[in-house]
């Protein structure tokens, strides 16, 4: 999720950017006066508050306002991000607006402030006065708004310049360069996130093998549990040996030691792109522990991908494969391969659908050959980012 604060004088082109952000970067504009316009036209509950206040001549509270845009952004899980406009506008709306993003779960990404000394902003507005005209496009106005402006924004701006998101933009220059500028410190601020990717399928739909695929392609870290595992075992390392006992004894390896296996991977790959996990999560529970692993290391999952592959498929699949060096212990026979297809069903299943109904799930259809379904995913790969570009 990209969020974005734009701020900026009166007269700064605040509108003429807000919407080449919107429409570039696929972002729900959030604006106070129009959420709050929203709310009363609407008749709701705190749209009712709001008029009633509004009518006895008072202000709109923060309690009022903070509702508002949790209810817009919760009712908006599909945009990109949001691009907030006139918010926060005081120091004490700064950590409001903090407190809302950890409540969310995401975060504010940079605030950038278009920049243009005072005598440019009253030319501007001056102008614009003589062909719309406002009539609160007067010099004396103009002022008393800009010094309004500076004296509430400067701590608001000081706030973001101490959290090291602040970036400032001449807004004085031509509108195309204007928006190159802002332009590099999106691609900027997008290079820093990491790729995760959660890579699903049935056994037998090709997971493995496109994933590694997708890895290289991407310069992301395979992250898969079996082989990781297995790694352990041929070190006879301590968690190997642990490993091997529990294989002998037919059981199955406890969250406790998958999970320590991937934080380590986590912690030691260094200058990676992302990762891409394959066998994990299998479960619920694995689920939100891999949301709480990425929120520990300052990032999050970007795309889930499911491998779509027809059951009689699959079974031919991992028969045939039981007779070739690749076969797994539950290819040998049919009852195998049947009792793993209806695990996944049962523990995976779930998982999928929690995924698709908080991030979203693309479908890839896995009938095709192998470089045709690794074209296929790497489009969509290559298609969220277009978005977020």
């Amino acid at each position: 999720m990209l969020n974005i604060a734009l701020f900026g004088p009166p007269g700064a082109g605040k509108g003429t950017q807000s919407q080449f952000l919107i429409d570039e970067y696929n972002l729900f504009y959030i604006s106070t006066g129009d959420l709050l316009r929203t709310e009363i036209k609407n008749q709701s509950k705190l749209g009712k508050e709001a008029q009633s206040i509004i009518a006895s001549g008072g202000l709109v509270s923060d309690e009022i306002i903070v509702q508002i845009i949790e209810k817009t952004i919760t009712d908006n899980p599909d945009a990109n991000g949001f691009l907030f406009d006139g918010f926060p506008r005081t120091y004490i709306q700064a950590y409001i607006l903090e407190g809302l993003m950890i409540k969310l779960n995401t975060s504010l990404n940079c605030l950038i402030s278009l920049e243009v000394d005072e005598e440019e902003s009253v030319k501007r507005l001056l102008k614009r006065g003589k062909s719309s005209g406002r009539t609160d496009d007067n010099e004396t106005v103009i002022r008393n708004r800009l010094s309004e402006y500076k004296e509430k924004t400067l701590p608001v701006l000081g706030f973001y310049k101490e959290k090291g998101i602040y970036s400032g933009v001449d807004s004085s220059k031509p509108i195309p360069t204007v928006r190159k500028n802002i332009q590099k410190i999106i691609v900027e601020e997008l290079s820093k996130r990491l790729l995760n990717i959660v890579l699903f399928g049935y056994p037998g739909s090709g997971r493995g093998s496109q994933g590694k695929a997708v890895a290289k392609k991407y310069g992301l870290e395979y992250v898969a549990t079996g082989p990781m595992l297995g790694e352990e075992i041929e070190k006879n390392t301590e968690i190997g040996k642990q490993i091997k006992s529990i294989y002998e004894s037919g059981k199955l390896v406890p969250d406790e030691i998958v999970v320590q296996l991937i934080e380590q991977k986590l912690e030691n790959s260094k200058n990676v792109k992302g990762f891409i996990f394959k066998g994990f999560p299998r479960t619920l529970v694995q689920s939100y522990i891999l949301d709480g692993l990425l929120k520990k290391h300052d990032t999050a999952l970007a795309k889930i991908i499911e491998i779509e592959v027809p059951t009689l498929e699959l079974i031919r699949r991992l028969d045939e494969r039981s007779k070739t060096d690749n076969c797994m212990p539950y290819d040998t026979s049919t009852a195998k391969i049947v009792k793993r297809l209806q695990e996944h069903e049962t523990k995976t299943v779930p998982v999928i659908e929690k995924y698709n109904e908080l991030h979203g799930v693309v479908k890839v259809d896995g009938i095709a050959s192998f470089e045709e379904v690794f074209e296929k995913i790497s489009f969509e790969i290559e298609n969220g980012f277009k978005n977020l570009r």
